[in-house]
C-alpha cells in the first residue's frame, strides 16, 4: 500500500473558492461554442444567437466554407451579411448539384 502525503492533494474548499458561481454559463454544446466563435471572429456579436442556429442546422462543411470565403475577403463592411449570402450561394451549388445526380 502506497502512503501519499497530505500535500498532493487540495482541500475542496479551495477547489471551490476558485469557481465563479454568478458567472452565467450558456454554452454547453460544441454547437453553440462553435457558433459563438463564429459570431465573434465576423464581428456580429448582436446575432449570436443566429450563427449558434446555423452551427446547429448546417453541416459544418458548408460553414467552414463560408468562414474562409469570409477570411480571404478584404475590405468587407459587413461580415454577417456577406457570411450569409456564401451560405445561400454555397446551399444552391449543392441543390443544384444533387438535382443533377438525380437525373
Amino acid at each position: 500500500m502506497v502512503k501519499r502525503k497530505k500535500s498532493e492533494f487540495s482541500p475542496l474548499k479551495s477547489l471551490l473558492d476558485k469557481y465563479d458561481w454568478n458567472r452565467k454559463n450558456y454554452i454547453t454544446r460544441e454547437f453553440q461554442d462553435y457558433g459563438y466563435r463564429l459570431a465573434m471572429e465576423l464581428d456580429d456579436e448582436k446575432h449570436k444567437a443566429l450563427y449558434i442556429k446555423l452551427a446547429k442546422q448546417y453541416p459544418r462543411q458548408i460553414l467552414e466554407q463560408a468562414r474562409n470565403f469570409i477570411k480571404d475577403a478584404r475590405n468587407v463592411k459587413n461580415k454577417g451579411r456577406l457570411f450569409m449570402w456564401k451560405i445561400k450561394k454555397l446551399k444552391s451549388e449543392i441543390s443544384n448539384v444533387k438535382s443533377k445526380s438525380k437525373i
